[in-house]
Parts: C-alpha cells; structure tokens; sequence
C-alpha cells in the first residue's frame, strides 16, 4: 500500500462496542504503519483512540452540529476533506450509511461490517435454539479491513500497558503488596446487572480478604450506590464521578483483576491488558462480544437451555422465576477471583 492512503471508520457508540474497535485498530495500524486511520465516533470516547499512531480522531456530534440529514451531510463534507480511499463501516446503522452513500456517490470504496443477524437470531431463539460459538465482533471489524484489501492478523491476547497513576489515586495504591480488584458492576440493560445485594456480598467478601476494591462505572445513581459500598467496606473504593476516562483506563491498568459484567468494563479492562473474571445473564459469550483477549473459562454463567435470549441483554431472562444470573452465588464469584489471582 502507498504511504497516501487514508481509511474512514466509522463506529459511534456503544462504549463496549467502540472499545472493541481500538483493539483492532491497534493491531492493524502495527501491521500497516503506512495507512493513515480517521476515526469517527462520539468525542466522548476519544480517549479510547489516544495511543493509536497514524490516527486521526474525528468526532461526530449526532445530537446538535450533525444531527439529521443535514447535519450528516455536513459530516460528509468535513471527512471529504480527508481525501479518503476507503470507507470501513463498523456500525452499519442509518447514520453510517448515510455517510457510506454519499461518499459512494464519489466512487470511494466502501465495505461494511456483516453483524451476522440471522446466525444471532438462531442462537437466542427459544425453539431450535443454534448453541455454537459465532464469529468474534472483533474478526467481524477485521473482515472489514481485509474486503478492503488490507492486511490484518488478530492476536487475540492482552498486552498489559500499565500507565501512571493520576495524581488524585496515587494514595489508593500506596500499599504494594495487596491485589488490586476492579469492580464493575453496572451495564446500560438491567438485565446484565448482578443483584445489587449479592453484589456487595461479593465486595463484603473481597475486602474482608484483605483486597483492595476500585468500583468504576455509572451516572449519579450508581454513584451514590458506590459510594455506600465504600463507606460500609473499608477496602473499597468509588471512583464514579471522581475520574476521567482516560484517568479511569490509567488506573485499570494498574490493577491485577477486574470483575465485570458484560458491560464495557470488560472492554476497558482489556485495552490495557487486565483479565476480567465476568458475570452473563441472558448474553452469552458464545454471541461475539467477549472482551478481547479474555478466556472463555473466566466467564461465570449457569448453564440453562433457554441461554441465551438476547444479543444486547435488551431482553428479561427466559430462564424461570429467577433472572439466570441471579442464580450464580456470590462464592462462586468470589472463589472465582481468588483462583485467578492465586494462579
């Protein structure tokens, strides 16, 4: 490939699903140093993008300067400017079409992501119910790139990239000698959430073995859940509200573990390299969305025929009178936790 040759990507949320993306960036921008990636997503979300060479953030601000058709036109307009030689979808939503068809009006090349509708809809359906592993959300980005003609090779494994530790946290790590957990137990769907109280169950049990407890992740009503946490167990700390993303990212990758659910934690975890011990409800790894370069093995879930009933978690359990991930005991997360760190 030329030195001039500039790609368009295109993914404006979800959180878990643009981090998903940079992992990806990462690898194909060190296996094709020459190409120049403009990166279009939410600018919250742009700290994700930071430590990708030869990329170009380019923000879009769907609610207020790119809104409607108008306002994507605008967009279009601006990414022109990029000279682009190539169009790579990851979203395939109204709005990255949108943007796909104007510059295909030009004759640039476009390839957009296949999400795999029909295979994921015979895996969460209840009669005739598929249950095989599906294709990674990770390698369905790369196929992307390579329809394109470039070259990618996923490694699929964490690269641990400890970076400083912000000012404001540096007394939370004073003690060296005690393992650091990340906690991140909030997700946008209710669904994928652990019960609250089984939750600090698992906390309660954590601190009292001596581990040092960071909980991320939420707006001001998971924030004030948090910081009860916090104030009822010595060893846990809140840090909703009190970080940045980046700040936050710094801080994970200083960690030993982080404990999540299928939510972006687990996708922030792996960006710098932390394994994730993770907790599935009516979502099933076997869908595509495991955290990239997390094990299968480290996935608690209970077994049950009607798993899995949803892609995004957007759905109720179909599993009986009880959510299936309320069925997972919190001995079973906290034995899990210990395994791991204990080798």
């Amino acid at each position: 490939m030329a030195a001039t040759q500039k790609i368009i990507v295109l993914r404006f949320s979800a959180m878990g699903d643009v981090a998903m993306v940079v992992s990806v960036l990462r690898e194909f921008s060190e296996q094709n140093p020459k190409i120049e990636i403009i990166m279009v997503s939410r600018p919250a979300f742009r700290p994700f993008f930071d430590r990708i060479p030869n990329l170009i953030f380019h923000p879009i601000e769907p609610k207020t300067v790119h809104k409607g058709i108008d306002g994507l036109y605008k967009l279009y307009q601006e990414l022109r400017s990029y000279k682009p030689n190539a169009i790579a979808d990851l979203h395939d939503n109204l709005r990255s079409r949108a943007i796909s068809t104007f510059f295909r009006l030009t004759g640039t090349k476009i390839r957009r992501i296949d999400k795999g509708r029909a295979e994921k809809k015979r895996l969460t359906r209840s009669n005739n119910k598929v249950f095989k592993p599906l294709r990674k959300t990770v390698e369905r980005y790369a196929d992307v790139f390579r329809e394109l003609g470039f070259s990618v090779k996923l490694s699929h494994k964490l690269a641990k990239s400890p970076q400083e530790i912000p000012a404001d946290a540096q007394n939370l790590f004073t003690n060296k000698a005690t393992k650091k957990i990340g906690i991140s137990p909030f997700a946008q769907h209710v669904y994928k959430i652990y019960a609250l109280e089984k939750m600090e169950n698992v906390i309660a049990s954590l601190s009292g073995s001596g581990y040092e407890l960071f909980i991320f992740g939420g707006g001001k009503i998971e924030q004030e859940i948090a910081k009860k946490w916090a104030e009822t167990h010595k060893r846990a700390h809140n840090l909703i509200g009190n970080f940045n993303l980046t700040e936050e990212l710094a801080i994970i990758s200083n960690l030993d573990l982080m404990l999540s659910m299928d939510s972006s934690g687990m996708h922030m975890a792996s960006l710098v390299g932390i394994p994730v011990v993770s907790i599935w409800g009516p979502t099933h790894p076997y869908a595509g969305f495991l955290g990239y370069g997390q094990l299968e093995s480290d996935c608690i879930q209970i077994d049950h025929p009607n798993r899995p009933n949803s892609i995004y978690g957007n759905k109720p359990c179909l599993c009986g009178v009880e959510n299936c991930i309320d069925l997972i005991k919190p001995e079973t997360i906290v034995d899990k936790i210990k395994e791991k760190l204990n080798g």
